[in-house]
């Protein structure tokens, strides 16, 4: 059964150039929206022929990727986790086919900045990175995907190409009445600094691939 989403509007968009990792241009436009359930300020940036061509396109189906703010990651470049490169890669993906990065202010998954730093002291104590959000009390992921399905109806869009590994976020926009059309992997970001937290990810569900084959990677 598909669960009501509350409407919301766009609140405004800006023209946003961005450079990417090969030192390579690309357009994107930053919308902003009114109404979200949650309140906060999620954004979505718009790439790719998304950029410039407007956000309904009758017939075509985007490539969409949801991803969860990560400061230690996305900004400071943390290797405890593959945040960042999983955004960059994400952006240079979707500015080639044309789609949108909904970025989501859910740090943590979803228990804020400072719990996280304090279950990153968990985890040095040999917790994994969803054992020590139970230990704090919270739920193992808290993050709720309804701001999103609201973003993506803003824009007009009801069905999408979902890059993710996190099967998790297609439950979720199913239940709000998104149609995924295919669920493309993102590539396996493996460092010596993430391997406990990357195979946590796997144990729970994450399917990981090489950025060089189709065959899922071990940990």
């Amino acid at each position: 059964m598909r669960s009501p989403v509350t409407p919301a509007t766009v609140r405004g968009e800006v023209p946003l150039p961005l450079r990417l990792e090969d030192g390579s241009l690309t357009e994107a436009t930053v919308i902003s929206f009114d109404g979200l359930c949650d309140g906060r300020e999620h954004v979505a940036i718009a790439l790719g022929d998304r950029a410039e061509d407007g956000f309904v396109r009758v017939g075509d189906v985007p490539l969409v990727r949801l991803h969860s703010e990560c400061l230690t990651g996305d900004v400071l470049g943390s290797q405890r986790c593959d945040c960042g490169p999983q955004l960059r890669e994400a952006v240079e993906r979707i500015s080639e086919v044309g789609g949108y990065l909904l970025y989501l202010r859910q740090e943590g998954r979803g228990i804020g900045l400072y719990n996280k730093l304090d279950a990153y002291a968990l985890q040095d104590a040999g917790l994994d990175t969803y054992e020590a959000n139970l230990a704090l009390g919270f739920e193992k992921d808290e993050r709720d995907y309804t701001v999103a399905a609201q973003m993506l109806s803003a824009l007009g869009i009801n069905d999408v190409d979902l890059l993710t590994n996190n099967p998790d976020k297609a439950t979720q926009l199913r239940s709000a009445g998104i149609r995924i059309n295919s669920q493309v992997p993102t590539r396996l970001h493996l460092s010596s600094g993430n391997r406990q937290y990357l195979a946590a990810k796997a144990w729970r569900g994450h399917t990981f691939r090489t950025a060089y084959d189709d065959g899922v990677a071990g940990l």
